[in-house]
């Protein structure tokens, strides 16, 4: 059709496979966004195993220097997220650095900031805080992913608005004499 309109010099013909190849990558992009929510809804469920895992990986290599991205990256959200340990601050007697320190006590990080003398000492665990960071961590990653999957539905909404208009200009074509040729009688229109 859009051949057919370039060879003919019928601007209406290719301006009507632009619209078809439009509505068709709109398609494809619309599908695709589909798939992803569809996906991401399914598999937020997963998050929490592998939330899981991987936190279980990053205490065992914590050792408290700050070079350590690892060691960086728990006393970072232990200090954004208010908490402490995988599961309770107790979680940090079970690692290689807890052992090799011999101190008893945990990370700074863990410490309340509202507590100024904290030394981070399990002989005070009112200093500390008490909820783990596994929980909120799983449960800020799948508010994240709700609010994509929100975002993609809505654009993936917006696209199908477009796909819809683009249907209609190019059905109403075949019937409005407006569609017709943009020059007529050597003049444009």
């Amino acid at each position: 059709m859009g051949q057919c309109g370039i060879t003919s010099s019928k601007t209406v013909l290719v301006f009507l496979n632009l619209i078809f190849w439009f509505v068709i990558i709109l398609l494809l992009v619309f599908v695709t966004e589909v798939v992803v929510v569809v996906l991401g809804y399914v598999y937020r469920a997963k998050v929490e195993n592998e939330v899981d895992r991987s936190i279980q990986k990053v205490y065992k290599t914590y050792n408290g220097t700050n070079p350590d991205a690892a060691s960086r990256a728990i006393d970072y959200v232990q200090r954004q997220l208010h908490c402490c340990g995988i599961h309770n601050y107790s979680d940090w007697e079970n690692t290689d650095w807890f052992k090799e320190t011999k101190n008893q006590s945990v990370p700074l990080s863990c410490c309340r900031e509202t507590v100024s003398s904290c030394n981070g000492s399990l002989a005070h665990p009112s200093d500390l805080y008490a909820e783990g960071c596994e929980a909120l961590v799983v449960k800020k990653l799948q508010e994240i992913m709700m609010h994509v999957i929100w975002a993609a539905l809505a654009f993936a909404a917006i696209q199908l608005l477009g796909m819809l208009c683009a249907c209609i200009v190019l059905c109403r074509r075949s019937r409005d004499p407006a569609y017709e040729l943009l020059i007529t009688g050597g003049t444009y229109a």
